[in-house]
C-alpha cells in the first residue's frame, strides 16, 4: 500500500489514506461499467482526503491572522445555542465513525444510505456552530453555503480545504490549487485513485467544477421555471432557452464561491433519491469511502472547534464538552480537545515539537 505520512496533527484514530502502489487494468464487464458513477465519486473525496493529509496544516491555524484576532461575540444565549448545534454534529459524527468498524461488507454497502447524510450534517451543524460563535445566528444551508464560502476565500481555512471556484459557467477560475494547472486532466484515467498530489489537485479541480456545474444548472432551472422570474427574450416575450455569457456571470454572481462545503453538500442524497442505488449497487471499496469520509470530517470539524475554543476559553470550552452524554464525552471529542484543540489554545511550549520549532 502507498502509505501518506505525516498524519500525526489530525484526530485521534483517524487513518491516512491509502491506495493500491499498482492499481494494473480496471474490468470492464457490465457490473463495473454501472460502478463507475460511484467509483468516480469516491476518487474525488478520496482526493480531498488525501490533500488533507499531504497538506498536515492544522496546527498552521494559531499563525493565521484571523486567528489570532478571533474573539467571537459569546453570551449565554450563544452558549446554548453552540451546545445543541455542536451536540447535533457530533452526535453524527460518532454515528459515522462507528459505521466503518463494522467488518461486513453488504452492511457497509446498504449503510451509504445514512452515512453520506451524516458526514454533511455533521459538517453543517459544525459550521453553523462556527457562525453562532460570531454572532451570526442561520439556518437557511444556501445562506450557510455562502458565509462558509466568503470565510475560505477570506482565509479562515487552512490550504488543505481552502481551495475554491469561482466566475461564469465555462470560465472557471480554480484558486489555491496550483499543481492542478500544471497537471492535464488527460494524463490521469479518471477510473483510478490519485496516488500523486498533482492528480490529486486535479481531481480536486475536476471536483469544483462538476459541484458548480450543478449548482449553476440548478439556479438557472430554478429561475426558468417560475414564469415570473424567467429571463424572456427581448424580441419575442418568449422564456429564454440559451443563456448568453453576460446572463451566466449575473448567475456566477448570485452563487458565490464553491468551496469544500459544496462539496460536501453533494453527498446530501436522499435515500428515496434513485441516485443514491448506485452507490449501493457499486463495486467500489465502500470501506476506503467511508475511511475520507471520517477523516475529511474529522478535519473540517477540528478547524471549526479551534476557532470556537479560541472564543469561548479552553476552560469554557472544556465546560461545555462536560455537560455532554458519556458516549460522546468519552470518545474521539475528549480526544479531539486533548491532542489538537488544547495544545493549539496553550502556551507555546505544549505545542508538539515542530510547532514550537516553527514559531
Amino acid at each position: 500500500m502507498t502509505q501518506i505520512t505525516n498524519a500525526s496533527m489530525h484526530s485521534p484514530n483517524v487513518q491516512a489514506p491509502s491506495a493500491p502502489a499498482s492499481t494494473g487494468n480496471m474490468p470492464l464487464d457490465d457490473s463495473w461499467r454501472k460502478s463507475i458513477p460511484a467509483q468516480v465519486f469516491l476518487n474525488h473525496f478520496f482526493a480531498m482526503d488525501y490533500h488533507i493529509h499531504n497538506q498536515n496544516d492544522l496546527f498552521d491555524i494559531v499563525k493565521f491572522p484571523v486567528f489570532k484576532q478571533f474573539y467571537g461575540r459569546v453570551t449565554d444565549e450563544t452558549r446554548k445555542a453552540l451546545e445543541k448545534l455542536l451536540l447535533n454534529s457530533w452526535s453524527a459524527e460518532y454515528a459515522l465513525r462507528i459505521t466503518p468498524v463494522v467488518n461486513d461488507e453488504q452492511y457497509l454497502q446498504s449503510s451509504l444510505h445514512w452515512t453520506f447524510p451524516q458526514a454533511y450534517y455533521s459538517a453543517l451543524f459544525s459550521a453553523r456552530a462556527f457562525l453562532a460563535v460570531q454572532g451570526i445566528t442561520v439556518s437557511n444551508e444556501e445562506l450557510i453555503r455562502k458565509r462558509v464560502g466568503n470565510m475560505v476565500v477570506r482565509g479562515y481555512y487552512p490550504p488543505s480545504i481552502g481551495y475554491y471556484a469561482l466566475g461564469p459557467i465555462n470560465n472557471y477560475r480554480i484558486q489555491r490549487l496550483p499543481m492542478a494547472k500544471r497537471f492535464s486532466v488527460a494524463t490521469k484515467n479518471d477510473l483510478l485513485l490519485p496516488s500523486r498530489e498533482g492528480f490529486v489537485q486535479v481531481e480536486l479541480a475536476q471536483f469544483l467544477k462538476t459541484t458548480r456545474d450543478q449548482r449553476v444548472k440548478t439556479l438557472r432551472n430554478v429561475i426558468q421555471n417560475n414564469p415570473k422570474t424567467a429571463l424572456r427574450s427581448l424580441k419575442t416575450g418568449e422564456i429564454l432557452q440559451k443563456f448568453s455569457v453576460e446572463q451566466y456571470k449575473q448567475l456566477a454572481k448570485q452563487i458565490g464561491y464553491t468551496t469544500y462545503f459544496d462539496m460536501l453538500s453533494r453527498l446530501r442524497i436522499s435515500s428515496t433519491n434513485r441516485e443514491i442505488e448506485r452507490f449501493v449497487d457499486s463495486e467500489i471499496d465502500v470501506k476506503l469511502f467511508h475511511q475520507s469520509l471520517v477523516n475529511i470530517v474529522a478535519h473540517v470539524n477540528s478547524v471549526h472547534e479551534a476557532y470556537i475554543a479560541k472564543a469561548l476559553g479552553i476552560q469554557g470550552y472544556r465546560q461545555l464538552v462536560a455537560k455532554l452524554p458519556a458516549y460522546l464525552q468519552e470518545s474521539f471529542v475528549r480526544d479531539r480537545m486533548n491532542t489538537i484543540i488544547t495544545p493549539m489554545l496553550t502556551p507555546e511550549q505544549s505545542l508538539p515539537t515542530d510547532m514550537r520549532m516553527a514559531a
